[in-house]
């Protein structure tokens, strides 16, 4: 991702969760979602572009990073997949975690955690679809009207 693509990139990902059903869009959380230049420190952004941006995905490398949720040692995380909603159904985000996969695997990590929300139908059967399995144990709660569901995939 380039520096001139962070205010685009956090755009398309405030777009794409507000397109979503849920009680989970807030001021304060479209703020963080739009954060991407805060988040291309300590983590990876990656972005689909054609001329312009289409979706972002933020690829957390290990727990030492301040945006690791629930990471354990070995352990690369997901977070943010956001497609642009006019081009959803494309095989963006499946290519943008396909990325991830990639990354994480160069980065030697033994498993990636993501968490979704109940909402996210269409991005939890595109997990699946992907080998990830639901880890239940790793549901959290991290305020009462948003849970969050546990992905992992092994890469070893």
């Amino acid at each position: 991702m380039r520096p001139d693509e962070f205010e685009e990139t956090g755009r398309v990902i405030v777009a794409a969760y507000e397109a979503l059903a849920g009680g989970h869009m807030t001021e304060e959380y479209a703020e963080e979602l739009s954060s991407v230049r805060r988040r291309a420190t300590g983590a990876e952004v990656l972005v689909a572009v054609t001329d312009h941006v289409l979706g972002s995905v933020t690829l957390v490398p290990d727990a030492a990073s301040p945006w690791a949720e629930l990471l354990e040692d070995g352990e690369a995380g997901i977070r943010m997949l956001a497609v642009l909603p006019a081009a959803q159904g494309q095989g963006i985000g499946k290519a943008l975690l396909e990325a991830c996969v990639a990354r994480a695997r160069e980065l030697g990590r033994a498993a990636i955690i993501l968490h979704t929300t109940p909402w996210m139908t269409t991005a939890q059967k595109m997990y699946e679809q992907e080998g990830f399995e639901r880890l239940p144990d790793r549901d959290w709660l991290p305020v009462p009207e948003v849970p969050l569901l546990a992905y992992r995939l092994g890469l070893d």
